[in-house]
């Protein structure tokens, strides 16, 4: 029979309560390691919004340093049915605020189109707004292709910059920070015409007191504005398409209404388009009318004869 010293028996007892922590200790390392996701949504308290500078009338930087607009609005509207933990960044231009969201600085946008590129980094919610992108310039123009070789003003980092590239090779695109500053340039010159959704176009002309211009028809690209996260906070989505939800249609009607957000571009290409077409149509009925009356004349003066 083998008897144990009793050192033994003491160095033993205190070997199993140490493999027995080592094994806790492991088990939780592995679990850590398998919820990382979780873990960073559970200790993240707050959602980090970066609202775009310049995009009224669905979010923008008023006069006073407020930020404003139909999205603002929504998502006002949604925390009322929902708890959306939300942290207000400052406003910058849209380029800026999508290479923020690339480095983890940001994790929701909003008015945002949903892009292949932008797939890579975010998710986006369904649309809450549905806008065209027209042309407009200082004169009536037919179209797109008829701007082949001369410059025209298009969003940096738009959804619609990369469509009109694609599509349109030969015109030079330049880009700017924003729809105003493209408008401005046009109006001064700088550029023949400026590629723009229809509502913000026309919300810029009645802030800015803007006009000598033409809206003209669609370009064939829509803007389906949505709410966006990054990829990584599906938690985020998940509140978001909730809230949502729970707005009645009658009240997304009225911030539609508030904002005077035009859906649809003009049946023909802008006011002075239609106007000056007026005038043209006018003028044959005249011409047509002054015709025709002298024509009766010499038939009666023959007659008489």
């Amino acid at each position: 029979m083998i008897r144990l010293q009793p050192g033994a028996a003491r160095l033993q007892g205190d070997v199993v309560p140490f493999k027995l922590k080592l094994m806790v200790l492991l088990a939780g390392l592995m679990l850590a390691l398998l919820l990382p996701g979780r873990s960073q949504a559970q200790t993240q308290a707050v959602w980090r919004f970066a609202p775009e500078i310049d995009y009224g009338p669905f979010v923008y930087q008023d006069r006073q340093g407020r930020v404003r607009g139909l999205s603002v609005d929504l998502l006002d509207e949604m925390r009322r049915h929902a708890d959306l933990p939300l942290q207000m960044l400052p406003p910058r231009p849209l380029a800026e605020q999508l290479a923020a969201v690339r480095r983890g600085e940001v994790d929701l946008l909003s008015s945002l189109r949903p892009t292949p590129e932008r797939a890579q980094y975010l998710s986006f919610s369904r649309p809450y707004v549905r806008v065209p992108a027209v042309l407009v310039a200082r004169t009536a123009l037919s179209g797109l292709q008829a701007l082949e070789g001369r410059a025209v003003a298009v969003g940096r980092g738009y959804a619609v910059e990369a469509h009109v590239r694609q599509h349109h090779p030969g015109v030079r695109w330049q880009p700017v920070d924003s729809d105003l500053e493209g408008l401005r340039r046009m109006l001064r010159g700088e550029v023949d015409a400026l590629v723009v959704d229809v509502a913000s176009v026309h919300f810029i002309a009645r802030e800015h007191g803007l006009s000598g211009f033409v809206v003209g028809e669609p370009i064939g690209f829509e803007y389906a504005l949505s709410f966006a996260w990054r990829r990584d906070r599906p938690d985020i989505g998940e509140a978001l398409e909730e809230a949502l939800r729970r707005i009645p249609a009658d009240r997304r009607q009225a911030l539609l209404a508030h904002w005077s957000v035009q859906t649809h571009a003009p049946a023909r290409a802008g006011l002075r388009l239609w106007t000056e077409r007026l005038g043209a149509v006018l003028l044959l009925l005249a011409v047509g009318l002054a015709g025709w009356i002298g024509w009766r004349r010499r038939s009666r003066v023959a007659g008489g004869a």
